[in-house]
Formats: structure tokens, sequence, C-alpha cells
């Protein structure tokens, strides 16, 4: 961890920033959270094809929605794929069913954080851009861990939308709970 705090989320980065998990109907899922845990608003965007999926060195494109929410300061991810496309995802589902998926991670330096988690043994199977600009790898640390690890390069823009998840849900008054992002 640097110690340098992402702004108006308060975590710093490095540190998990998110819990994920594979689901089967994603708007029973969000109805449930919300339900159940009275996390909101969720941010859904999809379904859509990653621009730049490359899926263990290959090109992929997978179909996915995914939607975010803000619990305290932590972010729940949900993610559904629409197809058989080959994926992170779709391993994961296939060997175990849907739940629990990666944990997610922030830095300031991908390359550097993609060589400190692969010297541990943790190899690179997906990796893709993502609409702030910021890259996205995953690595796999299931021989470790109960999920993947996904690195998020922090940008300017990247850390501006975690800052507008993380504002909306302590100002949620428990309308408009699923909105688009």
């Amino acid at each position: 961890m640097t110690g340098r705090l992402i702004p108006g989320v308060g975590l710093p980065v490095g540190a998990i920033i998110q819990y994920a998990y594979t689901v089967e109907d994603i708007d029973a899922e969000i109805a449930r959270q919300i339900e159940v845990f009275g996390i909101g608003p969720w941010f859904k965007l999809g379904p859509f094809t990653p621009p730049e999926a490359r899926y263990r060195g290959q090109p992929t494109s997978m179909s996915i929605t995914i939607a975010r929410a803000f619990a305290g300061t932590t972010m729940m991810e949900l993610v559904a794929q629409h197809d058989d496309s080959p994926s992170v995802y779709r391993e994961v589902i296939d060997r175990r069913g849907h739940g629990f998926h990666h944990f997610a991670i922030t830095t300031d330096d991908m390359d550097a954080e993609i060589a400190r988690l692969s010297a541990r043994g943790y190899a690179v199977c997906f990796e893709d851009r993502v609409p702030s600009g910021g890259r996205v790898t995953y690595v796999d640390a299931t021989t470790d861990l109960p999920g993947m690890v996904e690195i998020i390069e922090m940008t300017p823009a990247q850390e501006a939308k975690f800052a507008a998840f993380s504002h909306a849900a302590t100002t949620w008054d428990g309308t408009d709970p699923v909105r688009i992002g």
C-alpha cells in the first residue's frame, strides 16, 4: 500500500477496494442485496463486451453485465456473463458455480503490481482497458486464496468514478436504486 488515499473513498491505494461475485440473474441479486443488506444505489453497466479483453493471453469476446455499489468503504461488484465465451468468470462458474469470484486492489503502478503478484506465482489470466482509460488485470491466486485478484490502475477518471459511487452510497435515501454507469 502506498499510504495515498483514494480521494472521496478513504481507502489507501493498494487496499482491497472490492469483493466481486458472479451471479446468474443480476437484477434479482441487486434486489436481494438492497432488501437484505440495504446496499445501494447500484451502478449497472451492460450488457457489453470488454473492448480489449484477453483471457489467458488470447482475445475473448464475452458479453457481461456488471453492477457496483459501495457498502461503507468497500465496493461490491456483481458480474453476470451472458454467453459461454472463454473468460475468467466462465472458468470459475464452470468449476464451482456462481458465488465469490475475486478481490480487487488498486494501484498507481500496474506493471510493478503485476510483477509483485507474479513473483508469488499468480499468473495473469485476464487483461482489459476500462472506459476511464486505466487497465485492469486479473491474476489467478486461487492456489492460495478463495478467488482471483483484480488489479485496478488508478487514473484521475477512475478515482472520480469511485468517489462518485462512494458519495452516492453515503447519501442514498433509497430512491433510484439502480443507475446506469
